[in-house]
């Protein structure tokens, strides 16, 4: 049996359970952390009855990202969502701040929060005149006060200083303290993914906020149909941020390649991309022969060793791969919480749909 050696809890992830997602080995921490240089902070607003919410910081490198920009694309599979910086990413292809998600109202907090973050950093403040701000969110308004805007830059910026390398807090942490997956709570999940060195020895790693609803699937089985919850079936809106981290040399062409596979992952969850949910990828390197410094000096190209096109299908598989891993880690790791208005979103049957993915449930179309 799949788990029949392993204890039901809350603290357990599908790969503790036997649910492995695809063929290719995880990095040490199974986090998008084992991409080298990549840290993670959260910050987890709980207060009262009625406010849920916080935000989650990923940081591409730990220098000054404003002087060393990253090669970067983003991809976005449904639009309705307030992703701030797209344009001139999908203009210039790099990022040059840390990454912010947290909930849809307070965007505009978490931009000015970066916005100081950058103009503190160093000797920016000599010369920025112009700052591109990256913050993602979903709208966790069922649970959270949305509208009482919690989130302070305050908040913002303890995320960024909190960051760090290694294992990832996950579940109902940061940016994913509010949000709601497939009827269940959904919350922050993260995974990896390392290449052959046959296939390039690179590392692909994932992260996510899950907001979004569809049928769940795991391991091929139609879970949400098996649990027979009328909030899992009727859960079609929300969002889903996803932020892909890679060491492999790309740029941004390619990058938007390697974003766009990772909707691939989200979908074999069940996911379905319904009208009223957003789909964003926010795909980066931290290959250095490829970072764009603020002062070119005397070399005025751009890096000279870019992944040929007929290299990167073992990366497309790869975040697949860890795309689906991350959105089932987060539902694994959230525990049942109530919120504003007394709303209680359960946590996912672990035991349950462990029973349906061993062929014990009966499925009804």
């Amino acid at each position: 049996m799949l788990f029949s050696s392993v204890c039901f809890g809350q603290n357990k992830l599908p790969r503790d359970y036997g649910i492995i997602s695809g063929i290719y080995e995880t990095g040490a921490n199974n986090a998008i952390t084992d991409v080298a240089g990549v840290k993670v902070g959260h910050t987890t607003i709980m207060e009262g009855s009625d406010i849920r919410t916080g935000v989650t910081a990923v940081l591409p490198h730990d220098g000054n990202i404003f002087m060393e920009k990253v090669p970067a694309a983003m991809y976005i599979a449904n639009g309705f969502g307030k992703l701030t910086g797209y344009s001139q990413v999908e203009e210039l292809g790099e990022i040059e701040t840390p990454i912010i998600l947290t909930n849809t109202l307070s965007v505009p907090t978490a931009a000015d929060a970066l916005i100081d973050y950058v103009l503190s950093s160093g000797d920016n403040k000599k010369y920025v005149r112009s700052i591109n701000p990256i913050v993602g969110e979903t709208n966790d308004g069922s649970l959270n006060d949305i509208q009482g805007r919690h989130v302070t830059k305050d908040h913002v910026i303890e995320a960024i200083t909190n960051a760090k390398s290694g294992t990832v807090e996950q579940g109902a942490v940061g940016a994913g303290t509010g949000t709601i997956c497939f009827g269940y709570k959904g919350g922050i999940g993260t995974a990896s993914r390392v290449l052959p060195k046959e296939k390039g020895g690179y590392t692909i790693g994932v992260l996510v906020q899950t907001n979004f609803g569809g049928h769940l699937s795991i391991a091929g089985k139609p879970v949400g149909h098996e649990l027979k919850e009328r909030k899992q079936l009727n859960s079609g809106d929300g969002s889903c941020m996803i932020v892909v981290a890679t060491d492999a040399p790309l740029t941004a062409r390619n990058l938007k390649r390697l974003a766009k596979r990772a909707i691939l992952g989200l979908a074999k969850t069940g996911g379905s991309g319904s009208n009223g949910s957003g789909e964003y990828v926010i795909a980066f390197s931290t290959a250095e022969d490829l970072r764009i410094p603020y002062f070119p000096g005397e070399n005025t190209l751009v890096g000279n060793r870019e992944l040929r096109n007929d290299k990167i299908t073992p990366l497309f598989e790869a975040v697949n791969e860890a795309t689906e891993e991350a959105i089932l880690n987060s539902l694994f790791a959230a525990k049942t919480m109530t919120g504003k208005d007394g709303l209680t979103i359960e946590a996912l049957p672990v035991k349950e749909v462990l029973e349906i993915i061993e062929g014990k449930g009966k499925f009804t179309p």
